[in-house]
């Protein structure tokens, strides 16, 4: 059950991959599009942790001088207990310096790998931006050489109609010959129609001379 379970999946994932693989081919530069949009999503998914980032840095900054001064302030205290003869005084402040100093060791350490992590998460985030932008520039680039292979596409489609010119003459050449045989047709008929109408009146006239002679 698990291997047919298995094979299913490679299956469908072959074929998801496939159908991909088609349409990057049909339409590289769509695909190019997806990539980019996936590209700024995880850049901008850096600049919010580099944000985040100089957000602790600043957070252990303030925790860190604040244990500085706190370990300070029960120094001054500790000797001011001592001076006075307060040994519980003077044992506490002790030990309150004491605890501040670690802290403040710890937050240093703390600081300063927080420090380098947002060096090296600026570096990456710089990196991936000079990427990104590479990216931008090589898709202005593909869609120049699109447009220009689309362009050459459709001057040799023009250049093929001209080199069929033999065709299209023959076409105009057939298109003047019915005219010609057209416009006889119709001359001919206007002739005919004219003579016709041209003798009957003619005729006509002729005959009214004849009544008028004979009268």
């Amino acid at each position: 059950m698990k291997n047919l379970f298995n094979r299913m999946i490679n299956t469908i994932s072959a074929d998801l991959h496939e159908l991909l693989d088609n349409k990057e081919q049909k339409n590289p530069i769509a695909m190019l599009n997806q990539y980019l949009r996936e590209c700024e999503h995880e850049t901008e998914k850096v600049r919010k942790l580099v944000e985040r980032q100089y957000r602790l840095k600043e957070e252990f900054t303030r925790e860190y001088h604040n244990a500085l001064q706190m370990a300070e302030k029960r120094a001054r205290q500790a000797d001011v207990a001592m001076q006075a003869g307060e040994s519980e005084l003077h044992t506490f402040a002790n030990n309150e310096k004491t605890s501040y100093e670690e802290r403040a060791s710890r937050l240093k350490e703390s600081l300063q790998d927080v420090t380098n992590q947002l060096v090296e998460l600026e570096h990456k985030y710089e990196e991936m931006k000079h990427k990104l932008k590479d990216m931008h520039i090589k898709r202005l680039e593909l869609m120049g050489r699109e447009n220009i292979a689309r362009a050459q596409n459709k001057i040799s489609n023009v250049l093929e109609q001209k080199s069929d010119k033999n065709q299209s003459y023959a076409r105009f050449d057939e298109m003047e010959s019915y005219l010609d045989r057209l416009e006889q047709q119709v001359n001919s008929s206007y002739y005919r129609q004219t003579i016709d109408a041209r003798i009957a009146q003619l005729e006509k006239e002729m005959k009214n001379k004849e009544m008028v002679s004979n009268s």
